[in-house]
């Protein structure tokens, strides 16, 4: 008698297999027959659920985004605490800053698929620093969608350059626990912070 198909376990399946496979190989690089393979799905099915593998990986990147938005929301009054949940996030997951840089590599600054809803999803963010701003919490020099920039550029630096931190910073958990008081204290600066007794 034959399994009972179940699609939304199928689904999983292949956005795990897609997500290692573009984060190893991007879009050009990567192939929907391993990615089938991966994932014990039939090829065609891919293609039925997601169109082609532009698309596929777009919706991968999209799902990793959301992934992360909703482990770690922006929190501007608790900004240490954002500031080390973001980094252990990109440690635990390199797949999404991987990601990210394909996308960048292999479309450049135009025609990225799904551009306005990466926009909201920045802005919202990004609100959340123009109303600290506002409220006075955090200096406004650096306008808010440059500060999200840098916060998360400062925080995702590491993961991007893994090679580079072991060579200048080591990885120890004592060197991991030294860049994450470095970043939290640049952060701070960035807005205009002093550091709270115990940081």
């Amino acid at each position: 008698m034959a399994g009972v198909r179940d699609p939304e376990a199928t689904k999983a399946r292949i956005f795990e297999a897609a997500t290692a496979e573009f984060a190893a190989y991007g879009i050009a690089g990567a192939r929907i027959d391993r990615i089938a393979r991966e994932a014990r799905a039939n090829k065609q099915l891919i293609y039925a659920y997601f169109g082609n593998k532009a698309e596929l990986f777009s919706q991968v990147l999209e799902r990793r985004l959301i992934e992360l938005a909703a482990a770690n929301p922006v929190d501007t009054e608790d900004l240490n605490g954002w500031i080390d949940r973001l980094m252990r996030y990109h440690a635990a997951n390199p797949e999404l800053v991987r990601l990210v840089f394909w996308e960048g590599l292999e479309y450049g600054t135009g025609g990225i698929p799904h551009e306005e809803e990466r926009a909201d999803h920045y802005a919202r963010k990004t609100a959340a620093f123009a109303e600290a701003q506002a409220r006075g919490d955090i200096d406004a020099t650096i306008p808010a969608p440059d500060l999200l920039f840098m916060l998360i550029a400062l925080a995702s630096w590491s993961t991007v350059q893994p090679q580079m931190r072991r060579i200048l910073i080591g990885d120890t958990c004592e060197d991991q626990a030294r860049l994450r008081a470095s970043v939290r204290t640049a952060a701070r600066r960035l807005i205009g912070r002093e550091a709270a007794p115990g940081d």
